[in-house]
Formats: structure tokens, sequence, C-alpha cells
């Protein structure tokens, strides 16, 4: 495991992560992921080399820029009861999810004379819908569900456990409890509704300071993902530094657009890229300790590229 300096709460140095995967992969690309599972790539050889393109692809970016990356593993649908859904043994999991890591394990080696600090994030995704807060779990549910993906990861090469649109903190107090009982870093990303408040209604700060007080080793930072900058801006701006300086980084949507409206759409809303980046120099200019950047739903290489041109200037 990496040494906890190299970290991005340890340290003011810049991360870039990728974009949206998923979005890219199905309008972008052509690809049909079933359910929004891009592991199901991994599956044969062309499928691997897709996913290693895409990567590289951003890589290059940090490369460029004179940033560190954080390999962000295509595991968020590779839990339990989504690799069943999707078609895939119960049994299946941990090949799914080693085959993940070895192909962040890959690219890691060969950037890594070009880049500074590269991480691997083994990335953990909610069990039901990442746009709404449905059939909730307890805190001990979801450890107990959750730790099935976790302890797999454990025995790989990931340096922390990201846990990717989280929408509920029940959901995000388990993950962090079962990546506790493996000594693993945590880093919980919730997604936020259009007034900036959890899709189950709870604002941000009393869903991080729920976290931070049921858990004996909290998130070492947390994210904010799935949400465009305008929809949770004002919710920061109002807040105080004990709980907005918990918040290290942001992956957002290209799009303005609600979930449902998204939820909806039949085309790609790519927004602006360059509008994307000046809202992120809007966001790093006032909280100047956020220094983790990627992109969500609708994102590609041009936002990830305008991003990081932005927040350089602003640091």
């Amino acid at each position: 495991m990496i040494d906890s300096k190299q970290l991005p709460h340890k340290t003011s140095d810049l991360f870039l992560t990728d974009g949206g995967l998923e979005t890219t992969l199905i309008f972008l690309k052509g690809l049909k992921l079933p359910s929004f599972a891009a592991f199901d790539l991994l599956k044969d050889e062309q499928g691997y080399n897709v996913l290693k393109d895409y990567y590289k692809s951003y890589l290059n970016i940090a490369e460029k820029m004179e940033m560190n990356f954080i390999l962000e593993s295509p595991t968020w649908r590779a839990n339990p009861d989504w690799i069943e859904t999707i078609g895939y043994s119960k049994s299946s999991i941990s090949e799914i999810n080693n085959k993940a890591i070895l192909l962040m394990v890959d690219l890691k080696n060969e950037f890594k004379n070009k880049i500074n600090n590269i991480l691997i994030s083994g990335c953990i995704g909610p069990r039901g819908d990442g746009y709404k807060s449905e059939n909730k779990m307890t805190a001990e549910e979801a450890q107990k569900y959750h730790s099935t993906q976790i302890d797999i990861l454990s025995q790989t090469a990931v340096d922390v456990i990201s846990a990717i649109t989280m929408n509920y903190v029940e959901e995000a107090i388990g993950i962090t409890l079962a990546a506790n009982a493996n000594k693993l870093p945590t880093v919980i990303s919730f997604t936020v509704e259009t007034d900036g408040k959890l899709p189950s209604g709870m604002d941000l700060k009393e869903a991080i300071k729920q976290v931070d007080n049921s858990t004996l080793n909290p998130p070492i930072y947390y994210m904010i993902n799935c949400a465009h900058p305008t929809h949770f801006f004002h919710e920061l701006q109002k807040g105080n530094k004990e709980w907005t300086s918990r918040i290290k980084g942001i992956r957002a949507n290209a799009s303005c657009k609600s979930h449902s409206e998204l939820d909806e759409a039949t085309e790609l809303d790519r927004g602006n890229p360059q509008e994307l980046g000046m809202e992120h120099k809007k966001l790093k200019k006032s909280f100047k300790h956020l220094n983790v950047f990627g992109g969500c739903c609708g994102t590609d290489e041009e936002h990830i590229k305008a991003i990081a041109i932005q927040i350089k200037q602003a640091d």
C-alpha cells in the first residue's frame, strides 16, 4: 500500500481522475454496457483494450498538465446483486474485481515514469440506484453486503476504497466500516440533486457529520459527484470550514439537467466543456483545499482537459 503522505488529504498537490466512464463508452463509443456495468468489457481482450485506451487518454492529460492521477477501477457495478442481475455467477465476483485492478496496475506501470504520483482506487458503487435512495439498508447491513467486494479488493494493489454515487448515509457508513475492517482508507463521494442535497433529502453537512461520527476511522475525505457545479456551489458557499474542508474532490456532470431528466434522456448532454472548466476554477478559488478533479455523466477528455487548465490557473 502507498505511503499515506502521498494520498490527496495529506498534500495540496493536484490530482486528476477520469471522466464519465459509462456515458463515454455508451454514447461516444457506441458500446452496450448491461446495467451501466463497464466491468463487462473485461470478459475479452477487445473490451480490455477499449478500457485501457479510455484510461490512457486521461493519463496523457495528467502527464501533459504535470498533475498526479487517480486510477478509478471500473468496478462500480461489480458488487454481488448487480453481478447476478447482469448475468454473472455470484462466484465470479473475485475474478471480475481482480481483473479490473490488474488493468489499473498495468496502466500505472506504463505511466509510472511519466506521472509523479499514480494511485489505484477500488471503486464501490451503490447496491441500488445511484440516483434514488430506495430499499435502504442499515449501516450494519451495508457493511455486510459491501464487505464481499471490499474483502476481495483488499487483497489487490488498491491504495484506497472510493464509494461513488452514495445517496444516503447508512450505506456510506457501512462501506467505511467494511474498509476499516480491511485497514483500507476510504473516500465517500455523495450524489446531490439540483438543490445541493442528497437524494434522501439530507444536506451535505449532516451527511458528513453522521458518517464521521459513526466510524472509528472516518473517510480520509469526501467528494461530490453526479451533479453540475451550479447545483452545489451555493450549498458549499453557505457552509463553514469545519465540514466544507472535509470535501477534497469533485466529479461533476457535464449537464445542468436534473437526475430525472438525465434518466429520461436518449441523447448525451455534453454541456459546455469550457464553461464547466470555468465553474471548476470558481470552485478552486473559493475552496482552495480542493485538489481532486474528474468528471461524471457526460464528461470526456475535452471536459477534463478544460478543468485541468482552469484549476491550474486558479491554484
